[in-house]
């Protein structure tokens, strides 16, 4: 009886029986092979958007099988490591305070520009600041269009003390968040700057 074969995305475990479904992790490790294969030159922006909408709506293992089988075949001796495998490194101590100032600076009335000033100081050198200060810049220049759409109509008006409040208190937690070596994204924000 020939032994199970493992599929590149899904480490060395045994497959999964395909009837199973799928975990969000299982989905965003079939996305991180996808985008690798797209960066790779391997598929060209609508196959590769095609197969992300396929991995994203995937329900069992067996709906994620034809997204990947054509790139990796099904030879348990290849497995090429996800893109995630080669994870930032722990930040250390200088690197989570110049995370947490990305988010911080922005309540000494830097607004955006300290978000701005820690992605170019910071961001250049560790992936971790830079991670953080996008975050930030990107939450800041929401809320800054949000202050400047907004007084267009009544209830925004009204809605502008709640935003800049919750604005404050996310900073705040942005930066616990950053400190304590924790991901944070900001709700509702337009990530225009990448």
């Amino acid at each position: 009886m020939p032994a199970a074969v493992t599929p590149p995305w899904q480490g060395r475990a045994p497959m999964p029986h395909p009837g199973l479904r799928v975990t969000n992790q299982d989905r965003e490790r079939v996305v991180e092979h996808v985008q690798a294969a797209f960066a790779e030159g391997r598929l060209d922006k609508d196959e590769m958007d095609e197969r992300l909408h396929l991995a994203m709506t995937a329900r069992t293992h067996a709906d994620l099988l034809p997204i990947m089988n054509d790139l990796y075949g099904a030879r348990a001796e290849f497995e090429p490591s996800p893109p995630s495998a080669a994870a930032d490194p722990e930040p250390d101590a200088g690197e989570r305070v110049g995370g947490a100032a990305a988010h911080l600076l922005t309540l000494c009335g830097l607004f955006v520009i300290g978000p701005l000033i820690m992605l170019l100081a910071g961001g250049r050198t560790s992936p971790y600041i830079r991670r953080h200060a996008l975050e930030a810049l990107n939450f800041h220049l929401t809320v800054l269009g949000a202050t400047l759409l907004l007084p267009f109509t009544v209830i925004g008006v009204v809605l502008l003390p709640f935003i800049w409040i919750l604005g404050f208190v996310l900073s705040v937690v942005g930066g616990v968040a950053a400190l304590a070596d924790g991901r944070f994204r900001y709700p509702l924000t337009v990530r225009l700057v990448k």
